[in-house]
This record gives C-alpha cells, sequence and structure tokens, in this order.
C-alpha cells in the first residue's frame, strides 16, 4: 500500500489564471510520485515536532494556519490539494525548481502565490538545509498566510520587492547560491564540489560593491518573512518561515545567545549568511508594524524616489527598467545616460529596444520594434509657459500652436531645444503624453542630441520623473521573459542499497496506518541494524509503535540503547533523538 500517491498535474485555479506568462515558465509540475517513503517519513518526524514544539513558541496564527491550509502532518502535501483551500483565503501555490530568481520571486508573492520548492532536504539536513524545499515552503511560509494582516504585507512586499533595482553582482550572487543549494541537497554530492562551490559563493559575497535596492530589501525580506520574530521583547514569537520551518534553529533562536533587536528599516543593512545560524534577529510589536516599516522601506527606492536618483539606479542595474512622467507616460528600456542640471534630470535615453506605455499598457505604435535602437527625450518644463506642459488641454495646446502640420520651437528651463513639425500628438486620459515630430533637431549645451536625418522624435511630455522601477510596464508586450535555470535540482538516483532502505520505511508505515501486522516488526529491526545500521529514523518510527501498543520487552530496550548510542555521534543527533522520545515516549 502507498498511502500517499498522488496526482501531480498542476491544477489552476481563478488567482493562478491572474499569472502572467512571463512567470508561468518558471513552474513544473510537481514530482509528488518521486519522494520516497524516507521523505514522508522526514517530513512526518518534522511537522509532528513542529507542532509540539511550536505550538509553544511560535505565533497563533501558525497552527490555526496549519489547519485552515489542510497542511497534512502524515505525509508531504500535494500544493495543488493545498490550493483547494489556499483559494479560500485568496492565495495559491506552485511548485519550483529550487531557488527562482529574486525578482520573480518577489512577483509571485506580489500575485498572491506561494512559490514552493519542489525537493525535500536529505536527511542529513533534517534540522536545517540551506535550500529552500517543500519543508520551508509549505510547512513555513503556507500557515502564516491564513493571518489577513499578515497576507497583505506579504503581498505588499513581493509588489515593492519585485521593483526593485538589482546589480549584476546580484545576479551572480543568486547562481552561486542556486548552485550550491542543488549540489548540498544531492545526498551523493562530492566534499570536493561542495567546498568548491561554497567558495565560489563566498568570493563573490565579498565582491558585491554598494549594496543594490534589490540586496537591502532582499536582507529585510530574510529578517521578517524568513526568519522575523514578534511580540514582547522578553517572550518573543516565532513567524519567520525560515524560523518555523527548522527544528534547530527554531530552538537556537530564542536562546539568550542571539540577540533580539527593535525592527527598524535598519534591518535592511544586515546582511546574512544561509549556511549558519543567524547571530541576531529583529523583533516586531504587531503584524500591522512590518507594513509600516515596509512603507518606510519603500520611500527609500527609486520606486517612490524617482528622479536623477531613480534613473542612476536603472543605469547602474544594467537591466530593463521603466521611468514615468508624472504625465504617466511609461518608458521601458535599458537606461545608459541621463543629463542632469541642479540635481534634477533634463534628459534620458536608453539603448536598444525600448517601448512607450501608458497604465502599465504599451502604445500602440510605439513597441520595441519601433524604438528598436533606444530612446531619448527631455524632462521639465518649458519656457515663457504658466504651466507644465502636460497640463494643457487639447484646445490650449492648439492655442500655443501644438498643432499637427505646424514648426514648434520649444525651449526648455533647462537648455534643451527641440526644434520640428509636429505629426501627431498622443493624449491619455485628457492629457498630453507623448509629441512626435519630424524634421526634428534637438540641443542642448552645444551637443546634438538628435538631428532630422534619423527620423521622427517622440518627445515624452512631463515635467517630472516620478517613478523609476525595474522590470516593464508592460511585461507582456515587452516580452519579458524568465528562462527556466539551465542548472536543474539534481533527480536523484538511489542505489539498491537504499531502494531497500526505503522499502522499510513503506513497510513500517503501512503497519501503522492499517493497524496490523505488528509482528513483522522485529524482523524488519534486524534488516536495519544489519544493512543499515547509520539510519535512526526508521527505528524511530519502530519504536513509536511498539510505544503507542504498550510494548517493553527486550526488542523495546534494544531499539532505545540503539538511539541512546547514536545520541553519541553528535550534539545535533542527540537532540534529534532526544525529540523523538520526547514525541513517542
Amino acid at each position: 500500500m502507498n498511502g500517499y500517491q498522488n496526482n501531480n498535474k498542476m491544477e489552476m485555479n481563478e488567482i493562478l489564471d491572474k499569472l502572467p506568462r512571463h512567470l508561468m515558465s518558471l513552474v513544473i509540475d510537481q514530482p509528488y510520485n518521486e519522494y520516497t517513503p524516507q521523505d514522508h517519513a522526514l517530513w512526518r518526524y518534522v511537522m509532528r515536532q513542529n507542532v509540539r514544539f511550536l505550538g509553544k513558541v511560535a505565533h497563533g496564527a501558525y497552527l490555526d494556519g496549519l489547519r485552515k491550509t489542510g497542511i497534512s502532518i502524515e505525509t508531504i502535501p500535494s500544493m495543488y490539494g493545498m490550493n483547494r483551500i489556499l483559494k479560500e483565503i485568496g492565495w495559491a501555490a506552485v511548485a519550483v525548481d529550487g531557488f527562482v530568481p529574486p525578482s520573480a520571486f518577489m512577483a509571485f508573492q506580489a500575485y498572491n502565490v506561494l512559490v514552493i520548492a519542489a525537493d525535500i532536504r536529505p536527511i542529513d539536513q533534517i534540522g536545517y538545509t540551506p535550500a529552500p524545499d517543500i519543508i520551508h515552503e509549505a510547512a513555513g511560509h503556507a500557515p502564516i498566510i491564513a493571518d489577513p494582516v499578515y497576507a497583505d504585507f506579504l503581498r505588499r512586499f513581493g509588489e515593492i520587492g519585485a521593483k526593485a533595482f538589482l546589480s549584476p553582482q546580484d545576479y551572480a550572487l543568486y547562481e552561486a547560491i542556486r548552485h550550491l543549494s542543488i549540489i548540498k541537497a544531492d545526498p551523493y554530492s562530492n566534499q570536493d564540489v561542495i567546498e568548491e562551490a561554497e567558495k565560489r559563493l563566498t568570493e563573490i559575497s565579498c565582491n558585491m560593491g554598494e549594496p543594490s535596492e534589490l540586496a537591502r530589501i532582499r536582507n529585510l525580506h530574510w529578517w521578517t518573512v524568513e526568519y522575523g520574530l514578534i511580540g514582547d521583547h522578553d517572550d518573543p514569537k516565532i513567524y519567520g518561515a525560515g524560523l518555523l520551518s527548522s527544528i534547530a534553529e527554531s530552538y537556537l533562536c530564542l536562546q539568550p545567545a542571539v540577540k533580539k533587536i527593535p525592527l527598524t528599516i535598519d534591518a535592511a543593512n544586515f546582511n546574512y549568511d544561509i549556511t549558519e545560524p543567524q547571530p541576531q534577529l529583529f523583533i516586531t510589536p504587531d503584524f500591522e508594524s512590518l507594513n509600516r516599516v515596509l512603507d518606510e522601506f519603500a520611500d527609500t527606492l527609486a520606486l517612490r524616489r524617482g528622479g536623477s536618483y531613480g534613473l542612476l539606479q536603472a543605469i547602474r542595474s544594467g537591466n530593463t527598467g521603466t521611468a514615468v512622467y508624472n504625465s504617466g507616460l511609461e518608458v521601458s528600456g535599458t537606461f545608459t545616460q541621463v543629463f542632469e542640471k541642479d540635481g534634477a534630470p533634463v534628459y534620458l535615453k536608453t539603448t536598444g529596444a525600448t517601448n512607450l506605455n501608458y497604465a502599465g499598457k504599451e502604445l500602440p505604435g510605439h513597441d520595441k520594434t519601433y524604438h528598436a535602437h533606444g530612446f531619448g527625450s527631455p524632462v521639465g518644463k518649458v519656457k515663457n509657459l504658466s504651466v507644465a506642459l502636460e497640463e494643457f488641454s487639447e484646445e490650449e495646446l492648439d492655442q500655443i500652436g501644438l498643432t499637427e502640420g505646424e514648426k514648434v520651437n520649444l525651449e526648455f528651463t533647462s537648455g534643451v531645444t527641440v526644434t520640428g513639425q509636429v505629426v501627431s500628438k498622443t493624449i491619455c486620459d485628457g492629457q498630453l503624453v507623448l509629441l512626435s515630430l519630424m524634421e526634428c533637431t534637438v540641443t542642448y549645451e552645444g551637443k546634438t542630441l538628435f538631428e532630422p536625418a534619423w527620423g521622427t522624435f517622440d518627445m515624452a511630455v512631463g515635467s517630472r520623473i516620478v517613478s523609476v522601477y525595474s522590470g516593464p510596464a508592460d511585461p507582456d508586450a515587452f516580452g519579458l521573459n524568465y528562462p527556466a535555470p539551465e542548472e536543474k535540482t539534481h533527480k536523484i538516483s538511489h542505489d539498491e542499497k537504499a531502494k531497500k532502505l526505503h522499502a522499510l520505511y513503506q513497510q513500517v508505515r503501512d503497519i501503522r496506518e492499517q493497524n496490523c501486522s505488528f509482528a513483522l516488526l522485529p524482523s524488519l529491526w534486524q534488516e536495519l541494524k544489519r544493512d543499515h545500521p547509520d539510519d535512526w529514523l526508521c527505528a524511530l518510527e519502530m519504536l513509536e509503535l511498539l510505544k503507542e501498543k504498550k510494548i517493553e520487552d527486550h526488542f523495546t530496550a534494544e531499539l532505545v540503547q540503539f538511539l541512546v548510542s547514536k545520541k553519541s555521534e553528535s550534539e545535533s543527533m542527540a537532540k534529534l533523538i532526544d525529540d523523538g522520545f520526547a514525541m513517542v515516549t
């Protein structure tokens, strides 16, 4: 009997239907039938420990959330079965292959979707793993989102984080972390390969340069969503998913040796090491305070600051960004230059394919093909006009000569001049956002920025850049794509010895679920201690069955003695077994 067969095919619902195409490319089918009986036993051990221990030290929403989200204690959940319940609280889950690009991770959150790494940690990392896995995602993140205030915080964090600028070093760091997590999650990885990957990660981490926006918001995410504490400083509770899913660190984090700091936006300046226990954690008094800290932090980002700061962040990133004029026009492309005067931008330029948008939708005729070689336009007010050009009505524009077929000479207060013949005006919601001119010349401080031979000059209209953010305004029209990572999580090929061990786990599970055939346990134990003397979890499950049946004989004593002897191997093993004894006795 296999009590955990599940359909691993993705099931869509109204929440998943809203996911944009560029995120769907990262979604995989959960490889449910590849989980071994040992994997299910590992899940069961961790979840039972969570209920036993976290019921005392986690935020009250945790256990309540386990019930509301339909997460099984006994077997690894099918996340698409979870979706039938998650949708009732406005969320959904998808399976992904390990770490996904940080911007994509945030974007999923913005759409109320949890990304769940499909794999499960190996048994030698049962207490803590640096890799994302289904324990971390399903047992850590999912239960807490049942709290509506926290769920709103998580969604808003995704919206803001997805628009934070990253640097080229950020992507190199992501790839190094992903590579290390993949090989560490493979129980058959060579130690030399692991050490080389750790060395590579250290080298990149030590040469990141000035922290990008994404690096800082990633830190804030770590100290809240992943490793956050909540409540009273002297008796905090756990709500961070990284702590909720780590039976080792959920205990360590509350010890006096770990410094507890009140949460402020300063947490964004604290880096972290995913391979080590954290030396300090941050405490928020309540979930409402998380939104206040997030808003204060968001005010420091290009998304809200705009202006020269935002454009320089876009240039530094070297990736697609969007600059938003106060008229509402959105320019999406790779920004390469900004001319400034008195600290404010007066002219911006992109290189390569660019498109123009309004309210998140591409303007007809202004796609990447039309603006294939880049885009440039002034920013600011025109001299001798009482109000900014974008504030004129269409009738008023005609009165000042901005009419199709008329020649105009626009001199901006910055010194930029635009001379040419009006071809067309683009008006959105009653406001001029774009002026197209032919036979046009654009100059600034003696430099020619546009010549008539280059074709039509499309001039963005707006006196200020009110926002700049990472990514295109209209992802589908721009063709945004997150290709599936080249390096895949290793598909574990178990040897015959491992398969026989898994068969023992399955037999023990069958005895428990069917509540019969207890007479088989002694022979199963003889096989386990003869062929798999390093395994402790299957022995613990056998002991649990004997204790439930109140069988106290030499067989029971032998199992206890075996587990006690395993405690001498390491401090972490001793705690795992002591915690196991606490569950079964």
